[in-house]
């Protein structure tokens, strides 16, 4: 016998937990998750950090909706989600001028290091900085989430792999672990397996492409002060930050991978403990903990957020890059309406020619502009 809701979400990450919790109590809902635990993969293995000055001007643009709508919370919240922490880019004038953005303003030499003392003076030129940019707690923003799904009567199901997935009638049926659902709307928030699903659905995939991420958490001989911003390199070669009396870092490497459980290459984090000790004074004694995350993305950067205009009632909810949590809040509130909607309406977030208009439109706002996913 077969459950039957509205929606059926498949993918129990950020992305599908933050979509659970804006249709509780709007529609039935029940969340899938093939783990045995949420957010097991890549949502458990942020860089915690949200940064209006990343990405393409939409995701920046969901980010601020996203700051805003975590926000309004917080104070409800056993403890904050958000906490102020900068994102300092650095490196030569012509890279930090391309990858600035409107969010971040020029500081000079000395400023930078005035904020960050660790790092070598003749490793950069040019620095920018972005005072909007927040930490996120990460586990408290999951688990707010799930309460609020689970009290708006979502239904939560782990350790249930969705392995079949067919149009019937006007509706989808799935079979996922030991259990079978009917739904009218599926929504495919499998991140890195976003195309594997869309094929046991028998709807076209997107071309989605897994990336690793890897990051560590290092003892330092030179504690980074408490007001230290987050560091990026402009060339997109490292990335560090505070963590406790630790230091967490990354290569921000963007390698092609399948969808799998990545794991660090140890060579990896080998070579950028080196490169951070000859460009910083942190001392990097030893490797604490090690992880790698995969970073889903389409083609062109920018999240997959509507219905497929092909296969009817298969909504797409995947492809946010590095960009999950910081876009998670603003994706979900545009992606609830969308589904509340129906799926004759339009149904893609992009930043081309069809054009999201000025820089100043929040997801709220983006909600009455819609397109296909296939044109």
């Amino acid at each position: 016998m077969s459950a039957n809701y509205d929606v059926v979400i498949v993918g129990g990450g950020i992305a599908g937990l933050s979509l659970a919790s804006a249709l509780a109590g709007k529609c039935s809902v029940a969340l899938v998750e093939a783990e045995q635990s949420l957010a097991y993969h890549t949502s458990a293995r942020s860089a915690r950090q949200l940064i209006p000055s990343y990405g393409p001007v939409v995701v920046q643009e969901l980010t601020l909706r996203t700051l805003g709508l975590i926000a309004s919370r917080d104070a409800e919240m056993p403890e904050p989600v958000l906490s102020p922490r900068s994102f300092m880019l650095i490196g030569d004038e012509d890279t930090v001028r391309e990858e600035a953005s409107g969010h971040m303003h020029r500081i000079s030499h000395a400023e930078a290091l005035e904020l960050c003392p660790v790092l070598d003076p003749g490793f950069f030129t040019t620095a920018g900085l972005d005072t909007g940019s927040f930490a996120c707690n990460a586990p408290v923003l999951l688990e707010d989430h799930r309460q609020r799904a689970e009290a708006g009567g979502v239904d939560i199901i782990t350790g249930a792999r969705v392995h079949s997935a067919q149009r019937v009638g006007s509706g989808w049926e799935l079979g996922a672990g030991q259990e079978a659902f009917q739904a009218g709307t599926v929504v495919n928030a499998a991140g890195a397996w976003a195309d594997e699903l869309a094929v046991i659905s028998g709807v076209e995939k997107l071309g989605l492409q897994p990336y690793r991420r890897t990051v560590a958490i290092v003892d330092v001989e030179r504690p980074l002060p408490e007001s230290c911003p987050m560091v990026a390199a402009a060339d997109e070669s490292f990335y560090f930050r505070k963590e406790g009396n630790d230091v967490l870092i990354s290569p921000s490497e963007s390698v092609p991978s399948g969808p799998e459980d990545a794991k660090p290459y140890p060579g990896d984090v080998d070579a950028l403990v080196a490169r951070l000790n000859a460009v910083t004074t942190l001392g990097i004694k030893n490797v604490r903990t090690a992880w790698t995350g995969l970073r889903t993305e389409a083609a062109d950067g920018v999240p997959v957020v509507g219905f497929d205009a092909e296969a009817t009632g298969f909504f797409w909810l995947a492809g946010q890059g590095g960009y999950g949590f910081q876009t998670s809040s603003g994706i979900a509130e545009l992606a609830a309406e969308l589904i509340l909607a129906g799926p004759s309406v339009g149904q893609r977030v992009r930043d081309d020619d069809a054009g999201l208009g000025p820089a100043s439109r929040t997801a709220a706002a983006l909600a009455a502009t819609r397109w296909s996913i296939r044109h």
